[in-house]
C-alpha cells in the first residue's frame, strides 16, 4: 500500500506531480494532497492546469491566475500554508521575453503575430510553461512543497516530452533556416529562404496572410538569443524532475483504459530515471454486503418476481397435504356440466389451509373464483416484493461492478508489483469545498480502502 503522509511530512520532497489520463481526478488529488500536507505543516503551493478551474472553487477562491494566492479556511495550528495557482501559459511566455530581453526587444518580440500565435496555440506550449512555472516556483525557495497537477491531454507523456520537444524546436534546424535570410540579408537570404521553406510555409502562408514570412523572419531574428536560454532552462526542469526530491503519483481509474495509460507511463518514467511514489486508484467502488454475492441476489430477486420458481418459507406442502389436492384429476377437472367448484350433495366445502373460502356462509360461490385465493399484483405484499427484487438486482449489479474493478487492479498489479497503490473510494458527488478535500486528502492516506458514505 501506498503510506502518503510520510511522502509529505518528510522535508526532503519538494516537488510532487500528479500525473495521468484525462478525466481520473487528478486535479482533485493533487488539491487534497496539498491540503492535507499544509495541515501538517508544510508550506505548499498546488500548481494547476486544468481549465475548468474546479481547484479555485473549491479552495473557496474566486478565480485563479499567474501569481500564487493564499488559501484561506486551511487549519494553520501546525504552522503550515496553503497557495494556488492556475498556469497562464501565455503571460509565462510573456514573463519569459521580459525577463530574458532588454525592454525593446521585448516589445517588439509580444507585438510579432507570429509570436502571438506560438504564444497562445502551437503544440506543447502549455505543458513546457507548465515546467517552466515549475522551475520558476522551485528557483524562488518560498515553498517548501509543490504540488503539480499536470495538463489534461490525451497522452499524460506530453508533460515529459513538451520541454525537450519545444526546446528542440527553438534551437534546432527550422530556427536556424528561418534564421539565415537575417543574417545573409537581402535577396539572396529571401531567395534562399523562399527555397528551403516554400513547402513549409505554403499552407501557413494562406492560413495567415502574406505576411508570414516577414513576420516569422522578425520574431526569429528578435529571439535569438533567447533560444539557447529555452534549451538551458528545459534541461534544468528536466533535471529536477529526476532529482530525489521530486515525487511522481500516477492517478487513474479503476478502468481498464485508464490503467492501460498508467502502466504505460509507470514505464516511461522507469525509463527516464524519474521517480515513481506510487499508483492512485481513484472512484473505488465498494459494498458493505459484499457478502452477498451476485448470483444468490439475482436468483432472490427473480424467486421474489416469480414465486413458483422457488418454494418461499415453508413452500408448498401445506397445498400438497391439503384434502383439496388429494385424489386424482377428478378435484381438478369437474365432471361437463357441473358448475365449477360445486361440492357433492350433503357435504361441506372444506377451506385451503392457505387462504380462506372467498364466500360467507351461505353465499353461493363465486364461478371465477378458484378453491385457492391469488393475491393481485397490486396488492402491498407484491408492490414490496417488487421493491426488493430491484434492489437486489441493483445489488448484483454493483457486485459485477466491484468484480470487474478488482480484475483490473490485479492486472495491472501483476504487471508491476513494485508499485505502490493506494485507493480512494467513488464519493456521492463532486468535490466543491475544503471539507470535501480534506476527505478525499483523509482517504487517500488510509492504510485500507474507504467505503462510501453509509447514507449515499
Amino acid at each position: 500500500m501506498l503510506d502518503v503522509d510520510p511522502l509529505l511530512d518528510d522535508p526532503q520532497t519538494r516537488i510532487v506531480v500528479c500525473c495521468g489520463s484525462g478525466g481520473v481526478g487528478k486535479t482533485t488529488t493533487a488539491a487534497a494532497l496539498g491540503l492535507r500536507a499544509a495541515e501538517r505543516g508544510r508550506k505548499v503551493v498546488v500548481l494547476t492546469i486544468d481549465p475548468a478551474r474546479r481547484l479555485a472553487q473549491s479552495m473557496g477562491i474566486d478565480s485563479l491566475d499567474n501569481t500564487p494566492r493564499r488559501v484561506k479556511g486551511v487549519d494553520d495550528s501546525a504552522g503550515g500554508e496553503l497557495h494556488a495557482m492556475m498556469l497562464d501559459m501565455k503571460r509565462t511566455f510573456d514573463e519569459i521575453v521580459e525577463a530574458h530581453a532588454d525592454p525593446d526587444r521585448a516589445a517588439a518580440i509580444l507585438g510579432n503575430p507570429f509570436y502571438q500565435s506560438l504564444s497562445a496555440g502551437f503544440a506543447g506550449t502549455q505543458e513546457y510553461m507548465a515546467m517552466e512555472k515549475l522551475g520558476q516556483l522551485r528557483g524562488r525557495d518560498e515553498w517548501d512543497l509543490i504540488v503539480v497537477d499536470t495538463p489534461p491531454s490525451r497522452s499524460a507523456l506530453d508533460f515529459l516530452d513538451a520541454p525537450k520537444r519545444l526546446g528542440s524546436f527553438l534551437d534546432g534546424k527550422l530556427i536556424r533556416v528561418l534564421l539565415a535570410p537575417a543574417k545573409v540579408g537581402g535577396r539572396a537570404g529571401m531567395k534562399f529562404l523562399n527555397v528551403g521553406m516554400s513547402m513549409m510555409t505554403g499552407v501557413l502562408g494562406k492560413v495567415l496572410g502574406g505576411q508570414f514570412l516577414k513576420d516569422v523572419q522578425t520574431f526569429v531574428a528578435a529571439m535569438d538569443s533567447m533560444f539557447g536560454g529555452f534549451r538551458t532552462r528545459a534541461d534544468a526542469t528536466y533535471k529536477l524532475l529526476q532529482a530525489p526530491g521530486t515525487a511522481f503519483l500516477v492517478v487513474a481509474a479503476p478502468e481498464r483504459d485508464a490503467l492501460r495509460e498508467a502502466a504505460y507511463f509507470v514505464q516511461r518514467l522507469a525509463a527516464e530515471d524519474m521517480p515513481l511514489a506510487g499508483l492512485v486508484l481513484n472512484r473505488v467502488h465498494g459494498s458493505g454486503a459484499d457478502r452477498l454475492s451476485a448470483e444468490r441476489a439475482i436468483a432472490a430477486a427473480e424467486n421474489l418476481e416469480d414465486p413458483r420458481i422457488v418454494d418461499q418459507g415453508d413452500g408448498k406442502a401445506g397445498v400438497r397435504n391439503s384434502p383439496d389436492t388429494q385424489g386424482s384429476s377428478e378435484s381438478a377437472e369437474p365432471e361437463s356440466g357441473a358448475a365449477p367448484d360445486a361440492t357433492a350433495p350433503g357435504s361441506a366445502p372444506t377451506p385451503s389451509p392457505e387462504a380462506p373460502s372467498p364466500t360467507a356462509p351461505g353465499t353461493p360461490a363465486d364461478p371465477s373464483a378458484g378453491t385457492q385465493a391469488t393475491a393481485p399484483d397490486d396488492t402491498p405484499e407484491r408492490s414490496v416484493d417488487g421493491l426488493a427484487a430491484g434492489l437486489l438486482r441493483l445489488h448484483a449489479e454493483r457486485m459485477h461492478l466491484l468484480a470487474r474493478e478488482q480484475r483490473t487492479r490485479d492486472r495491472f498489479t501483476a504487471r508491476h508489483p513494485e508499485v505502490a497503490v493506494t485507493e480512494v473510494a467513488a464519493l456521492p458527488g463532486d468535490v466543491h469545498d475544503l471539507a470535501g478535500l480534506r476527505d478525499v486528502g483523509a482517504r487517500l492516506a488510509t492504510d485500507r480502502p474507504e467505503l462510501p458514505d453509509p447514507g449515499a
